[in-house]
């Protein structure tokens, strides 16, 4: 059966629906030991200048992917290991560590914890250190976002904001619109990478489910 994407019409009703009821959230735990946590530490004291004796962060926003990657199991194969796998040499030399994310949410709208949603993830440049990050299994062609992972998204940060004091909610593309922001505190001049993921479409339908004055409003470049 052919997926339906995100594209396709969402009522009101069904977006209330989605931002009323708290989610259901399995937690599936990517590898977090003692090599993760040092990496952690390191990737928080080089990029960040924070120097912690445990990769806490005090999330203030949630950042919002895609893996591109069209299966769950391959997804989280992606992150289950502590160290950087060969194949993603454009980023090996900003740190050892990783990328992973809080959460991983499925073809079918399952969410899954990856990890403690107060524990450093590298997901984004320049914002882990006050970033909760979600990933959606797909974004390619063949395995657009749906509409499952879209309602998904909608009831997890609506968890998120209860939770935690997030201020913003964006998608891994508007990164660099925080450069110059107080929140910004990469060192590296040199470390960026143009992203397009999960795309304005997407942003503008999760952000859309909330009243306006629920977030901050994205910097301007």
């Amino acid at each position: 059966m052919m997926k339906r994407n995100f594209y396709g019409a969402l009522t009101g009703l069904v977006l209330l629906a989605a931002v009323s009821c708290g989610p259901k959230i399995v937690d599936k735990p990517i590898t977090f030991d003692a090599e993760r946590l040092e990496l952690s530490r390191e990737y928080l004291e080089s990029h960040y200048g924070l120097e912690k004796d445990h990769p806490d962060i005090d999330p203030k926003m949630v950042v919002i992917h895609w893996t591109a990657i069209p299966t769950f199991e391959k997804s989280y194969e992606a992150f289950v290991n502590s160290k950087l796998p060969n194949w993603r040499p454009e980023i090996a030399g900003a740190g050892a560590l990783n990328v992973s994310s809080h959460f991983l949410i499925d073809q079918d709208g399952t969410i899954y914890r990856l990890m403690p949603e107060t524990l450093m993830a590298r997901h984004v440049i320049g914002l882990n250190h006050c970033a909760i990050g979600i990933e959606n299994v797909g974004g390619t062609p063949d395995t657009p976002l749906t509409e499952e992972q879209l309602k998904a998204n909608i009831a997890l940060v609506k968890y998120l904001a209860g939770k935690y004091d997030i201020s913003y909610v964006i998608g891994h593309h508007e990164y660099q619109l925080f450069e110059g922001h107080p929140l910004w505190l990469e060192k590296d001049e040199g470390y960026r990478t143009e992203k397009t993921d999960p795309g304005d479409e997407f942003m503008n339908q999760v952000r859309g489910a909330f009243a306006p004055e629920k977030f901050e409003t994205l910097p301007k470049r």
